[in-house]
């Protein structure tokens, strides 16, 4: 993580130098975005390492969470990037200002290469924590652009239209939004204790309901604790109190094979007859 801060900051200066010598709308959106990028590193580095962190007496489950909010912290400093760059684009359009080509292409060429090595860098950790899908598909997408910038500066240096920076600044913008928005989208659930995505609630209701001795789940409850840990907690109904420690062991070991479940939280209830469990209406919260 520190080796993509650094890689990372650097290029924003160098971006920022060299586009406002070349007077580029695109390499200073780039830049921009960049930037942002680099307090997106930041926020998902200081985040992972809360994480770690041991529970106290006063935050019993720890910082796990830390891991959602700079998900979701990353997502809107992104698209308010968004913003500001297309209405910036929008206005060189109308007025586009003469572009020096060559150095957009020198520098953005060193931004593909940066930000594909930072892209490798989360890699293996993508598939199974949001924070770290984060970075790496904003990498990624730091790399694209930077070709696409590579290319604008080709356009330029072969044309002479100087309305292709603006113009490719739009696309950056696009580009970063469509990117974004699912990232975004999936932190606003993981925020509101959203079931986590790839699990149907009703899945879950009928492998508890399957295990041998359960009459009745209701009060079900699945959240994500943090960006790669999965919480539930649950009543299960089992009449018959020999069964409650198997019933326990049981469904502890289904959730976590089958749903990847890292805490569970089940609460036994007995009744006097197994028909009486029956009765009860099912209530899914």
């Amino acid at each position: 993580m520190a080796i993509g801060v650094g890689l990372n900051a650097l290029f924003v200066g160098l971006e920022v130098v060299a586009g406002s010598l070349a007077g580029s709308l695109a390499l200073l959106a780039d830049a921009g975005h960049n930037a942002g990028d680099v307090v997106g590193l930041l926020l998902a580095w200081g985040a992972s390492t809360l994480a770690r962190r041991p529970p106290t007496r006063r935050y019993t489950w720890g910082f796990r969470r830390s891991t959602i909010y700079a998900a979701f912290g990353n997502a809107v400093m992104l698209l308010a990037a968004c913003g500001a760059i297309l209405w910036e684009a929008v206005h060189r359009l109308k007025s586009p200002e003469p572009v020096l080509g060559a150095t957009m292409i020198a520098v953005a060429a060193v931004g593909v290469v940066i930000n594909t090595l930072t892209a490798l860098l989360f890699l293996q950790g993508r598939s199974s924590d949001a924070n770290l899908r984060g970075a790496f598909l904003h990498m990624a997408a730091d790399a694209a652009v930077s070709a696409g910038v590579v290319v604008a500066g080709v356009a330029i240096v072969l044309t002479g239209w100087a309305w292709i920076d603006p113009a490719m600044s739009i696309v950056v913008a696009m580009v970063i939004v469509v990117g974004t928005w699912d990232l975004f989208r999936e932190s606003i659930d993981l925020t509101l204790d959203a079931v986590p995505r790839g699990i149907e609630l009703e899945d879950v209701m009928d492998l508890l309901a399957a295990i041998p001795g359960v009459a009745e789940v209701h009060d079900l409850h699945v959240w994500n604790a943090s960006t790669s840990e999965i919480s539930l907690t649950v009543h299960l109904v089992v009449p018959d109190a020999k069964e409650h420690s198997p019933v326990l062991k049981r469904a502890s070991q289904a959730l976590r094979e089958r749903f990847g479940v890292a805490h569970t939280t089940i609460q036994i209830e007995q009744c006097a007859t197994g028909n009486e469990c029956l009765q009860r209406p099912r209530d899914v919260l």
